[in-house]
């Protein structure tokens, strides 16, 4: 004890003393027990004991400073400042109420909070929901059930964040065997539009690419399974095949996102039959593919009308637990009671009952109807009586309920499909043979006068849209020569309202076009910003094509998409070259040798060679160019012997009337502009267009050219 003196005062050693005769006692006690009350110096030696030498006096390895003996003398840990534990009082001033912890005490200790704010959170529900999602995947697994996973994923509500069960779906199929992700597939396919928005499918897919790189960490062929996931989605028609092109631009080329992209495009949705190798690839693991489900759907509804028998009908169709499919059963039923005119009443009685029962719903009985409406031209070839069969089916499927009246209002106030007038349809046919022609010949002017015999200037938009649905499905040389062609019969026959209402047509149409050809979106984004920077359309109009789609639709991206391309820096010539040039011609090269040939003859007065030099350019279509530029540089240089060159050119038929009213037009429109830097612009063209139209250059009135190009802008001319 010597080495304790100095630390040690006399009283103190006094009690210490006293302390070790009791733990003496103490040992000797049966149980531990004392036989005697504590004493004072026993209580004081308990709770106040302190032996600096070795830091802390132990008993038996424990702490005394924290440690204290219940009444039955058992040595029990306690918490700090001796509050709680058993056999404790608790510690001064305790109380039954929250803890009166101060936070901002510098002794604070996170560890003295109270049991029920330690790691405390607040419920997040996006986690929430994310944790109950794994449930339901894990027992769609399990059971195979598709209806009891719809059904548990609507009641868990919280549809905002259907985009994250998308991505846990195939994730965790991702790591299973092939049965689960054909599951996963068939899910997807059933829970599209009923349960989850086409726009959360589409989000859903782009939050898994931008995963790709840590599902690649864990799951070695990463990229391959999710490239098959996309591929079976496009397949299926849940994703539109411009998906792949839209998340391209926004993944970094190096990520795995983008492999996955470029895997799905070339091994697997550009290969030959890649819908039947998609749907196959992982087995049919449900015991059923599409074929199939089409098969067997055909066989119970003959068997049906050989028995009779709904009922069993019914639940030959509720077996098949093919629910987002059911659209088939109305179309496949609809079809069977056309060619078997003694079947018609069995089989309204079969939808009626199906409806009735739920088991069709309301959205399905409408895609049927709808999805043969659009077959009718095909079916007729079969069926001649088809299209006057299906107009009579429609009312009576209405007035008994089973088919929503908003279907008669959407194919016509009585209830019947318009027949497509014969006279459209003679057109669609001749304009593709015209368009084939040109294709073939690169004859502009001969088009053109096929188009003038044609007769028919009111289906001028459906004349384009149907050039630009060809150009898009062949090569850059067939687009070019489409967006060469545009500038050519905006001069000569179209309205500037007969281009925009042809790409409004193209537009509504896109998310149609774009499954037959993958990068539909791009390409139509292309001719938009090519007709632009062609003086085919103006800036403005873009805003009109918009204003005319739905928000947000495939087509309005689209628009969205042009005005991209061409605000981006040097739009221009990389628009022009878009296609690759593939005629050899381009609208700045054009514009660059016509101011060129105008400057020789302004200084040399040679107009024997300006007109050899215009003959030389070979682009008839594109001669406006040379009257506006022959015109603004009359005014600049105050030079009238422009007006010769243009009489002699008139003269020669080397530039038509509608080219030379074309350029007028164009001078007029930017009129505005012009005036800024040319004070007496608008007297001089006033004198110029009378002149002009004294020699019979010019169309009278001015501005009633057939081009119309009203609404083309000097800035975009320029």
């Amino acid at each position: 004890m010597a080495t304790n003196e100095g630390f040690l005062t006399g009283e103190q050693r006094k009690m210490l003393k006293i302390a070790s005769q009791n733990a003496e006692n103490l040992s000797s006690s049966p149980k531990g027990l004392s036989s005697s009350p504590k004493s004072p110096s026993q209580l004081f030696s308990e709770h106040h004991l302190k032996v600096p030498a070795a830091g802390k006096a132990t008993t038996a390895g424990i702490a005394v400073r924290h440690v204290r003996r219940s009444h039955s003398g058992k040595f029990v840990r306690v918490k700090k400042d001796g509050g709680g534990g058993k056999g404790t009082w608790g510690k001064l001033l305790d109380t039954d109420g929250e803890s009166h912890t101060d936070r901002s005490d510098p002794n604070y200790d996170s560890g003295e909070e109270p049991y029920q704010l330690v790691g405390a959170t607040i419920s997040d529900p996006l986690d929430d929901y994310k944790k109950a999602v794994v449930s339901i995947i894990e027992e769609y697994f399990s059971t195979g059930d598709v209806e009891v996973a719809a059904s548990d994923l609507r009641e868990l509500g919280s549809s905002e964040y259907h985009l994250y069960f998308i991505k846990r779906l195939v994730s965790m199929a991702m790591d299973r065997h092939d049965k689960e992700k054909e599951m996963a597939s068939v899910l997807l396919s059933a829970l599209y539009a009923d349960v989850i928005s086409p726009s959360q499918i589409r989000d859903g897919f782009v939050i898994l690419l931008e995963s790709a790189d840590d599902l690649a960490v864990d799951i070695l062929d990463a990229v391959d399974i999710l490239a098959l996931f996309i591929a079976r989605a496009v397949v299926d028609d849940i994703l539109p095949p411009a998906f792949l092109t839209r998340a391209k631009k926004t993944l970094p080329e190096s990520s795995k996102g983008f492999q996955v992209l470029q895997t799905a495009e070339k091994s697997y949705l550009s290969a030959p039959h890649h819908a039947e190798l998609v749907e196959r690839k992982w087995g049919g693991s449900t015991h059923i593919t599409v074929e199939e489900v089409k098969k067997k759907i055909a066989d119970l509804l003959r068997e049906y009308v050989e028995s009779g028998d709904a009922v069993e009908a019914c639940r030959c169709i509720r077996e098949l637990g093919v629910s987002f499919f059911h659209h088939e059963v109305v179309k496949r039923a609809l079809v069977l009671a056309m060619e078997i005119r003694t079947a018609e009443p069995l089989i309204l009685k079969l939808l009626k009952e199906a409806s009735e029962e739920g088991l069709i719903s309301s959205s399905q009985m409408a895609k049927g109807f709808a999805r043969l409406a659009e077959s009718l031209d095909d079916l007729a070839l079969d069926i001649p009586s088809a299209k006057s069969l299906f107009q009579s089916l429609v009312p009576k499927a209405v007035v008994e309920g089973w088919l929503d009246a908003s279907f008669m209002k959407s194919s016509g106030e009585d209830g019947t499909i318009q027949a497509e007038d014969e006279k459209v349809k003679r057109f669609k046919e001749e304009v593709v043979t015209i368009i084939h022609e040109y294709f073939l010949s690169d004859d502009i002017p001969e088009l053109i006068r096929s188009l003038e015999d044609l007769g028919m200037p009111e289906y001028n938009p459906v004349f384009l849209k149907r050039l630009i649905t060809l150009a898009m499905d062949r090569k850059n040389r067939e687009k070019e020569m489409a967006s060469v062609l545009l500038s050519a019969l905006h001069i000569e026959i179209f309205s500037t309202d007969d281009i925009v209402n042809g790409f409004v047509m193209l537009l509504e149409s896109a998310e149609d076009t774009a499954l037959d050809i993958l990068d539909a979106s791009n390409e139509l984004a292309l001719f938009l910003a090519r007709a632009v920077i062609d003086d085919v359309l103006a800036p403005l109009n873009l805003e009109e094509i918009g204003s005319k789609l739905l928000p947000n639709c495939s087509g309005s991206e689209t628009v969205r998409m042009a005005r991209s391309l061409i605000a981006a820096r040097h739009s221009g010539e990389r628009l022009l070259r878009c296609w690759g040039g593939g005629t050899g011609w381009a609208v700045e090269d054009a514009k660059d040798k016509i101011l060129k040939l105008l400057e020789e003859y302004e200084s040399g007065g040679v107009i024997g060679e300006a007109c050899q030099c215009i003959r030389d350019l070979d682009m008839p279509f594109f001669n406006h160019e040379v009257v506006k530029k022959a015109l603004v540089m009359a005014m600049e240089k105050k030079n009238d012997r422009m007006l010769d060159l243009l009489q002699v050119c008139f003269n020669e038929g080397l530039i038509t009337i509608n080219q030379m009213t074309k350029g007028f037009n164009r001078i007029k429109d930017g009129m505005d502009d012009l005036a800024l830097d040319i004070p007496n612009a608008e007297e001089k063209f006033s004198f110029y267009a009378e002149s002009a139209q004294k020699k019979g250059w010019l169309l009278a009135p001015l501005g009633l050219s057939v081009g119309d190009a009203s609404s083309n802008s000097m800035a975009a001319a320029t």
